[in-house]
Order: C-alpha cells, then structure tokens, then sequence
C-alpha cells in the first residue's frame, strides 16, 4: 500500500532478457518486484508500453476493484442461502471506512453489518469468509463454541483467517 492507502501498482521492475526467446514477453511478480523476461533482442523502446499493458494486467488481477454495498448485499444473501439456509435477516451490510482495527462488525439488535473498505481489496474467499463471520453473529453475538461452529461451515474459514493475520503482522511492520 502506498501513503493513500490506495494498492501499489508501480513496482520496481527488473527486465531478464534471453537469447532464447525470440518474440514473447512474460512477467509476474517477485518479493514486491515485477521482473519481466524478454527477448535480448526487443529494445527498450520497444519494450517499455509492453511493460505499461503488463503492469495494468497484473494490477487488475492483484487489485480487484472494489465491490459496492449493492453488490455486498447480493454475495451476502447467497452465502445466507448456502451456509445458513436462507434464514438470517439483517438490515443493512455495507462497507464503512471507520473501521481500522476490524475487518467487520455486526449489530444483531438493528441487524446492522458494517465491513471495513479495507476488504474491498483483498481476495474474495477472504471477503467472504469476513461475511460469514458477521452473519454468524446475527445467530450467536459472541465467539463462543456454537459461533464458531457455524462459521466453520465456511471451507476456507482458516485460510482466510491465516491471510488475515499475516495482512496484520505485515501493517506492524510498516
């Protein structure tokens, strides 16, 4: 993330070139770098809008743009149907931009969810695993055995938890 908290996009890029390929251009990300494998014969100039469409093409698939509220309502209506039989009712689920030590957070009296704009972002099993955790809530307020019971039905529930608390080790360490 850089200082807008907006994802980063302009990574250092380190270009490997190779006598052996004659015309294709790859790249993926290493350790925060984009290294690039090329043709030892492509110039630079030749190269560098290449890199540009690589760039975008790489950040649409680390990045996915955000999903709106609607769109949060729907995903989590069908979750309800899959793991809770349909039966959870709830106000409102929407994405707030308060919420910077959570990831969700649920009312069950006004059946309010809110879920932090930070997930907006990140992978969508991780997305949803968060919706699950707060439609449980709408069942069991606390983290007791039975909450927990439920959001296992999940199958990515540890996963998605070990994703999130490694997002979190690495925001200490900045």
């Amino acid at each position: 993330m850089n200082a807008d908290n907006q994802p980063e996009t302009e990574w250092p890029v380190e270009v490997i070139r190779s006598a052996k390929r004659r015309k294709s251009v790859g790249a993926k990300l290493q350790n925060g770098t984009l290294v690039v494998r090329a043709p030892a014969s492509m110039s630079d100039a030749e190269l560098q809008p290449i890199i540009a469409n690589l760039r975008a093409r790489l950040a649409k698939k680390v990045n996915p743009p955000p999903q709106s509220d609607s769109e949060l309502e729907m995903r989590a209506a069908e979750l309800n149907r899959e793991f809770f039989a349909g039966k959870l009712r709830w106000q409102s689920i929407r994405y707030v931009s308060n919420q910077t030590k959570r990831y969700g957070s649920c009312t069950p009296a006004s059946g309010t969810i809110r879920l932090s704009d930070r997930l907006a972002t990140m992978p969508k099993f991780v997305r949803d695993y968060v919706i699950v955790h707060e439609l449980a809530h709408l069942v069991e307020a606390n983290h007791g055995k039975r909450f927990w019971q439920l959001v296992n039905r999940y199958p990515l529930t540890e996963r998605a938890r070990g994703y999130l608390m490694a997002v979190d080790l690495e925001e200490l360490e900045d």
